[in-house]
């Protein structure tokens, strides 16, 4: 299906000053510059509150449907989820500048990390369906999960105020996070008909192909061919744990005896139960005792933000893709 904007539309920008430590001015400058040289009509969205994402997401889509332009978000890959998400709730048209730690969407599809690079394509890209995951109706663009995952990305949080921002600084905190009191989770779960359940430190679920391609799990070509993949990390120890981050670093996390593999377009899970006596950072702080079951709130984390959602948990594909600008030569990436 083709998808057509009108030449040159308009571009609504939503700056995130604070992702990845770069400087919102200097940042507001390049885009200023860029859009003036090419003679683009632009308008700047700046977030000023963490909290303010969403609310500035909406204003400037309004804006952009109004004159039949484009929502481009400017930051790291928790402010390009916002963005997203809105977009694709409101039938807008996407696109990215990445400017965050990871950058895993926008490698994903080609997007240079380099402002003056995504910019340029920006410029020449047309509208191209990408998929998107969605949690109990949240977008997610990289990944999903809960468990571990959420802890450690609320441990890289504190290390990143307190040390910068930088991928050294995230597997220190990594490293802190393994080390500490472990959570498991007792999880059921229906896979399109069939019942699983499996007893994990972590529930993963994947929407991006170069991430699971370094990690070194088969499940990647899967999100190509329009699902999600689910890895779950089997309950083991804090060396254990250690080995299997060093397996996902050397590109052979698939092979381990401790991870499950799998892929589908739609998962529930129904439950999340305690298999240690301590209370859960999972899970809603009333709930404690070993094999107790959930029927609340449930901490996922979504593309490196943390949010509390109402259990049962529903991973699956998106039934309608976000519209991204790319370039014709990045429509490959993917």
């Amino acid at each position: 299906m083709a998808y057509h904007l009108p030449a040159n539309p308009p571009l609504f920008f939503v700056l995130n000053g604070t992702s990845g430590g770069n400087d919102s001015s200097t940042t507001r400058q390049t885009i200023e510059a860029a859009m003036h040289s090419a003679g683009r009509t632009f308008h700047l969205f700046v977030i000023g509150e963490p909290n303010d994402i969403a609310a500035t997401a909406q204003q400037a889509i309004d804006a952009a449907q109004a004159e039949g332009g484009v929502v481009v978000a400017v930051g790291g890959d928790g402010t390009i989820n916002a963005v997203a998400n809105v977009a694709l709730e409101r039938g807008c048209v996407f696109g990215a500048i990445p400017q965050g730690t990871f950058n895993y969407f926008g490698r994903t599809h080609g997007i240079p990390e380099d402002i003056h690079g995504s910019l340029e394509d920006l410029l020449q890209g047309e509208p191209t369906p990408v998929q998107v995951g969605l949690v109990n109706g949240r977008v997610f663009l990289v990944n999903a999960s809960v468990g571990l995952y959420p802890d450690l990305l609320e441990d890289r949080e504190v290390f990143k105020q307190r040390y910068g921002r930088s991928r050294l600084v995230a597997m220190w905190s990594a490293l802190v996070t393994a080390f500490g009191d472990h959570r498991y989770l007792d999880l059921e779960m229906d896979k399109e008909g069939e019942r699983v359940h499996l007893r994990a430190t972590a529930l993963f679920i994947g929407n991006n192909r170069l991430q699971l391609e370094q990690v070194g799990m088969r499940e990647a070509e899967a999100v190509k061919q329009g699902q999600l993949a689910g890895i779950a990390v089997n309950h083991v120890g804090t060396l254990a744990m250690l080995w299997l981050a060093a397996r996902g670093a050397f590109g052979s996390l698939g092979d381990a005896d401790n991870v499950t593999g799998f892929s589908f377009r739609s998962l529930v899970v129904a439950s999340f139960g305690l298999l240690n006596k301590q209370p859960s950072t999972a899970q809603a702080p009333h709930l404690t005792g070993k094999g107790h079951k959930t029927k609340r709130r449930i901490k996922v984390a979504a593309d490196g933000e943390i949010m509390w959602l109402q259990a049962p948990l529903e991973f699956r594909v998106a039934p309608e893709p976000l519209l991204l600008i790319k370039r014709r030569h990045n429509t490959d990436a993917a």
